[in-house]
């Protein structure tokens, strides 16, 4: 079987995360203390119990990877690799399945990350919006004659694409892009507004901690910049560096991959098998748990 192997992002996180994995697997629980050694964090407590912590971006996006890292490595089905690819932070979780990093260095790249980010708005409040029921030339063309800082993030599916940008800029064009004929627009409760230009200045930070943490090469993984492959340390440093300040090309990614693949497996969330029924009619099988691990194997 010819598989494509699909990663969510931010805002995926929930309490209890990975907990039915980590109760019932040995491996689990190994990876769990991998995790917490390499950024001094217990995990267990941050993905377990009730904190503000797990919202918070630095880490949102080691929590994230690390629940989807471990059900990669239970989901041990003979199959045929294709292609990785994750939405945003699901990239770098994408380059954890393909050999491209070691899960400890993959955690502190992604808790770095998420401080990076998180500087880059200490002079403005980022945001982040998502529209539903416009196309795509509507809103880019918006966006560039608004005067505003605001910029196309995700491209989610047709008819449903994520604003970012200086979250005042967002809110007072709401109504705008509801008058263009938006069945909605509606700010996210985001404080980092996630591949547009206000990262500029994460860019270089994060490209020195890529140079040191990727392996030179790997399993094909497909680019958020460009919808396309890549496998190697080189075109991962500036096409990761990249990601930070331009869109997510999502919908791009699946309808470049699909007819190559039988069937995507989503480790660590449901989200984008909901949104890859908009874009494609390949099969999307979600891991969360041991019982959807159970079904997973059994196809």
């Amino acid at each position: 079987m010819k598989l494509g192997l699909l990663f969510p992002g931010q805002g995926s996180q929930f309490v209890g995360m990975a907990k039915d994995f980590y109760e019932n697997s040995d491996k689990a629980k190994e990876m769990f203390e991998v995790a917490s050694d390499a950024i001094s964090e217990d995990f267990t407590k941050l993905m377990f119990e009730e904190n503000d912590k797990l919202n918070e971006t630095e880490y949102t996006q080691p929590a994230i990877l690390l629940y989807s890292a471990i059900a990669y490595e239970l989901f041990n089905k003979e199959y045929e690799y294709k292609y990785a690819l994750g939405h945003s932070l699901g990239e770098f979780s994408a380059l954890y399945a393909a050999g491209a990093i070691e899960l400890g260095d993959a955690i502190k790249l992604v808790h770095t990350r998420g401080k990076l980010m998180k500087q880059a708005f200490t002079d403005i409040e980022g945001g982040m919006m998502v529209v539903l029921g416009l196309d795509d030339k509507t809103l880019e063309d918006f966006c560039a004659n608004s005067g505003k800082k605001i910029w196309p993030a995700n491209y989610n599916s047709d008819g449903q694409l994520v604003l970012a940008g200086d979250k005042k800029d967002l809110a007072e064009v709401e109504n705008d892009i509801k008058a263009l004929g938006a069945k909605r627009a509606m700010l996210l409760n985001m404080s980092v507004a996630s591949h547009c230009p206000l990262l500029e200045s994460a860019s270089a930070p994060l490209k020195e901690l890529l140079e040191n943490s990727l392996k030179d090469n790997f399993k094909p993984v497909v680019s958020n910049v460009t919808a396309k492959p890549y496998t190697t340390k080189a075109e991962a440093i500036e096409l990761l560096a990249s990601q930070l300040t331009k869109p997510v090309l999502y919908k791009q990614s699946i309808t470049n991959v699909a007819d190559e693949v039988d069937m995507f497996v989503e480790f660590g969330g449901k989200v984008l098998m909901g949104i890859n029924r908009k874009i494609t009619k390949t099969k999307t099988q979600p891991i969360t748990d041991m019982k959807s691990l159970e079904k997973a194997l059994a196809l």
